[in-house]
């Protein structure tokens, strides 16, 4: 069964996706960019016997909080804000696309159990800038501007994020989508090698590979959190 409960950190309200077994380990499952908590609605129940699992809106999309700022950083104390609010200690962390650059930036800043990134590599410097997307016609599920923030911080990023990628102490699987996918191969490849304890697992179905193939995303992830 899953419940809806609203956290409020730093005077933002969240809306939280929460399910699976109380008072087993935390599972986060962070979405992407034009998402929302609920892509992770066909995913969570895999988790229920062995987590418990909070799916949150992250600020500006979904059911939480429309804010006057935005930031990869932000959105990071949000997380963190939420993991205290529930007195999580370990806690498996999921992340996809602007979830996934979310997780790496909660890696960094605070032990995890367990670190899982579908097709993010977190950006490095100096490469390729992202094309900017236009925005979509009539009303979106989420605020526009957080999309414009966030994209502005993926072509000019913050050196330090490359950087810190050997900060990462938790065992880390990264999920890539190949060829298909837009995203840079090449730089998942480069971070799984900066990092103390990782593996790199290609499931060849694009950038969406929990929406794409969630048989074979749950696998490599359940597989990954009992390991």
């Amino acid at each position: 069964m899953t419940e809806l409960e609203w956290m409020t950190v730093g005077g933002v309200r969240l809306a939280v996706s929460v399910s699976g077994t109380p008072g087993a380990r935390p599972l986060v499952l962070l979405h992407g960019g034009g998402n929302d908590r609920s892509t992770w609605a066909g995913i969570a129940p895999a988790f229920a016997a062995t987590h418990r699992v909070y799916a949150p809106d992250l600020r500006g999309f979904g059911d939480s909080d429309r804010t006057a700022a935005y930031s990869f950083e932000a959105m990071r104390d949000d997380v963190q804000g939420m993991l205290d609010t529930v007195g999580a200690g370990p806690v498996d962390l999921v992340g996809h696309s602007l979830g996934g650059t979310v997780a790496w930036l909660v890696a960094q800043a605070r032990p995890v159990a367990h670190l899982v990134v579908e097709d993010t590599p977190l950006p490095r410097p100096g490469s390729a800038p992202l094309p900017v997307p236009q925005r979509p016609a009539g009303d979106l599920p989420y605020d526009w501007a957080a999309v414009e923030a966030v994209m502005r911080q993926l072509n000019e990023p913050d050196p330090v994020w490359w950087r810190d990628i050997p900060t990462v102490t938790a065992p880390t699987l990264l999920l890539a989508g190949g060829p298909s996918s837009h995203v840079d191969q090449g730089l998942l490849a480069d971070a799984a090698a900066l990092l103390p304890d990782s593996r790199l697992v290609e499931i060849p179905v694009g950038h969406r590979i929990h929406a794409t193939a969630p048989e074979a995303f749950v696998a490599q992830v359940r597989g990954f959190l009992a390991s």
